[in-house]
């Protein structure tokens, strides 16, 4: 059974007919454009697109709106938007004008909710405090930085389904420095080295008066 047919057995008809138009479009715009490393387009099904369906598994099941940090190829943002509960919306957030236009014409192909977003996640993350509920990211940036970034969005009760590799633990411990985060480590379905952090409360350390 290959990878893809593994996935569609676990999903809706719906669902999967809108991941083979996704898969279309992926292939398509990577002749022009390296959206995805191209060693790894060969297995897009179980190494981009089951990876990232298992986000929609680990959500709270009343959960609608999220945000996808540094969208890129709409990993995981799009994927999400795709198998998410009718009702769903999912902001995309990708500073690249080209992967911009890929997202805004995967998502129309697809009849995916989402809003694109360019531009730097410092000037449009606090907008979205009290609107998001679920925030995403894959292989964006160091945990402690993706913490700071959203410090709006956990004060308003966001959680973070973020997906890390097999330095999570000296993620963990150097984000510890200046936050305090609850959170739960769950190891990814689809890739033996991978986790996803679930953070579920961040508060800052108070820092020392400085002199």
């Amino acid at each position: 059974m290959t990878s893809r047919d593994k996935v569609l057995a676990r999903v809706s008809r719906e669902t999967g007919a809108k991941l083979d138009i996704y898969a279309s479009e992926l292939a398509r715009w990577q002749q022009i454009k390296n959206l995805v490393g191209p060693a790894t387009l060969a297995d897009l099904w179980g190494r981009h697109i089951d990876d990232c369906l298992q986000l929609v598994d680990l959500a709270p099941s009343a959960a609608r709106r999220w945000l996808d940090l540094g969208s890129g190829a709409g990993l995981p943002g799009l994927i999400v938007a795709i198998a998410s509960p009718p009702g769903s919306h999912v902001h995309l957030v990708e500073a690249n004008g080209r992967k911009c236009a890929f997202l805004r014409a995967a998502a129309r192909a697809c009849d995916a909710s989402v809003t694109v977003h360019q531009g730097r996640l410092e000037d449009i993350v606090p907008d979205l405090a009290g609107v998001i509920e679920i925030v995403t990211a894959r292989a964006l940036a160091p945990l402690k930085e993706l913490i700071g970034w959203c410090d709006p969005l956990w004060r308003r009760g966001a959680i973070g389904l973020l997906m890390k590799g097999q330095d999570v633990e000296a993620e963990l411990t150097e984000a510890s420095k200046s936050w305090k985060i609850q959170y739960e480590l769950m190891a990814s379905r689809s890739d033996p080295k991978g986790r996803i952090v679930k953070v579920l409360g961040v508060e800052p350390r108070l820092r020392p008066p400085s002199g």
